[in-house]
């Protein structure tokens, strides 16, 4: 009896060499080593919006962030989830996530590298736009780590609604030094903030919150009891809590340990298991006679941390956007190596069509991402205008952008065919990702409802939105057909059609900075598919006039 064995597997400079039944062709090589910050977009937006300065530091966290080591750090803190400790071997209450050595590798970099809170203590003007601009070529690691960096980023503004807590901690939540572990704050070189704010009865509508603030007989201090539903890295330093005190919702800032070095209480009751964003632990945590102090006025909480709110909007816009890259990134690089029907894919006039729309997407939400970047970055420096135009553009933003990156993820996944559906590719990781950014810091309808509430309640967010499209009237016409669409619908909004509505500010937005920063081939593209209806329902749908080779010449990175 004969039996049939593969043959051994060997090697040849660290490479596979073959099978005694066939020979393995027609795959790519690996994508990594690799430059995540060879975008021509990306480093038009970061020139033009102020952070020009970055750009070689960029440059060189690009090739980092496309390093094998990243890439394999990435798949490793996803491969092996945080684990919740809630005793240790004596009994006693410690309440720690453990997580793998690869999280920490990837979160000391994104802390040194000034994409955490280090944005707020730099003076130079573009400071924000290039944490930013780092986000979007660091993030092609992995996207849980953003969580703590983008909340410790978000916290400043609104600890600073207590001069006298900023004062202890600002120092060190904008510090670029990354020191994991419990222990009492200001004994560390550096913080980590996350926030708490839902609770299981009201989710979003965090004015239903039950969690109880009872002032204690020192000055500011406060007990908390009640629960979080959803706390994201439970292993910060400090949280913003939201919780009901006498004189109403108020912010309270939480440590997980204590100034003398006790725990506070601060019962994790068991980690979320969830569709992506696996490599982040978010947890339920339990507060009871939990020590906390009061962050601006009894009874303002939501005004308090509205501004944490809004830089964490920004982030979940950038994360979509460098997700978007991503995946356009390792769809192009598969196409180019593989044949098919006596062709490279990438030759394929349908695959190309698909490319070249799905880059027309990716550049639109970087364009838009870094203009964003650029608003805050000017609002923070005294700009009543950009302060205006950002209250209403980010939640615009916020809304299209992560609603976008399901649809062009699941796209770009199809370009590998079903080499794409297996976990080795990424691109199944990749797709449970894309969700989460529209959920996260309020799903589709509340962004769509916080959009009327800004019209309502101050008309200069419209002066400005208006002023930002008008610089390119005249430039296409569809995108004029478009704005004036969009002027009359504003007289109708209403709460049923404010998702429509949204939709298109957030078109004509894009495609107003297209057509004043993109080469002809994308801003013509965008206007005719977007905006002139010559469009269908999926991607790669582009109209037959559409320059294809300029779209994807400009997108792709240069081969190898």
């Amino acid at each position: 009896m004969t039996t049939l064995t593969q043959e051994p597997y060997e090697e040849s400079a660290g490479r596979p060499v073959g099978y005694a039944t066939h020979d393995v062709t027609n795959q790519p090589p690996p994508l990594a080593p690799y430059d995540a910050s060879a975008d021509t977009a990306l480093l038009e937006g970061v020139r033009r919006e102020g952070a020009g300065w970055a750009e070689e530091e960029l440059r060189r966290l690009g090739l980092r962030a496309g390093s094998a080591q990243a890439q394999e750090w990435g798949d490793l803190a996803n491969r092996h989830e945080p684990v919740l400790r809630t005793h240790d071997r004596y009994g006693n209450r410690i309440d720690e996530v453990e997580y793998h050595p690869s999280w920490h590798h990837l979160m000391r970099v994104a802390v040194g590298e000034g994409l955490a809170g280090s944005a707020w203590a730099d003076d130079r003007p573009g400071a924000h736009v290039a944490r930013t601009a780092g986000g979007l070529v660091w993030g092609h690691t992995e996207a849980g780590h953003g969580c703590p960096t983008s909340m410790t980023y978000a916290a400043v503004p609104a600890l600073r609604a207590e001069p006298e807590l900023a004062k202890v901690y600002e120092p060190l939540l904008t510090s670029r030094e990354y020191e994991p572990g419990l222990r009492p704050p200001t004994g560390k070189r550096g913080l980590l903030a996350g926030m708490g704010m839902t609770e299981k009865q009201g989710g979003s509508d965090v004015r239903t919150n039950t969690t109880a603030a009872t002032p204690t007989a020192e000055s500011g201090v406060y007990t908390l009891r009640g629960h979080k539903w959803f706390t994201s890295a439970p292993m910060c330093d400090v949280f913003l809590v939201l919780a009901q005190a006498p004189g109403g919702l108020s912010c309270f800032l939480v440590p997980r340990v204590l100034p003398d070095g006790t725990r506070n209480t601060f019962r994790v009751q068991r980690l979320k298991d969830k569709l992506g964003n696996r490599s982040n632990a978010s947890s339920e945590p339990e507060f009871d006679g939990t020590v906390a102090w009061l962050v601006g006025p009894e009874g303002q909480g939501v005004k308090t941390i509205i501004e944490m709110v809004n830089c964490t909007r920004l982030d979940c816009v950038m994360a979509s956007a460098t997700l978007m890259r991503k995946t356009l990134v390792e769809a192009g690089h598969h196409v180019r190596h593989r044949g098919a029907f006596g062709a490279r894919l990438v030759d394929q006039p349908l695959m190309r069509n698909v490319l070249a729309d799905l880059a027309l997407e990716s550049e639109a939400a970087t364009t838009l991402t870094l203009r964003l970047a650029g608003a805050a970055d000017r609002a923070v420096r005294g700009d009543a205008g950009e302060a205006a135009f950002r209250r209403i553009a980010t939640a615009v933003g916020k809304y299209w952008v992560t609603k976008r990156g399901p649809a062009f993820t699941a796209e770009a996944l199809e370009c590998l065919g079903g080499n794409g559906y297996v976990e080795e590719s990424g691109m199944p990781h990749h797709y449970r990702e894309a969700p989460l950014l529209s959920i996260w810091e309020g799903s589709g309808n509340v962004n769509a409802l916080d959009v009327l509430r800004a019209l309502g309640r101050s008309p200069e967010t419209a002066h400005a939105l208006f002023g930002e499209l008008a610089l390119a009237r005249g430039a296409d016409a569809r995108l004029d057909a478009a704005v004036a669409r969009l002027e009359s619908g504003l007289a109708e909004a209403s709460e049923t059609g404010a998702r429509r509505l949204v939709e298109l500010m957030a078109l004509t937005l894009q495609g107003s900075l297209l057509v004043r920063h993109a080469p002809p081939a994308v801003a013509d593209a965008f206007c005719a598919s977007r905006l002139g209806g010559d469009w269908g329902h999926a991607f790669g749908t582009l109209p037959a006039g559409a320059d294809l080779g300029g779209i994807l010449e400009r997108a792709l990175p240069p081969r190898a």
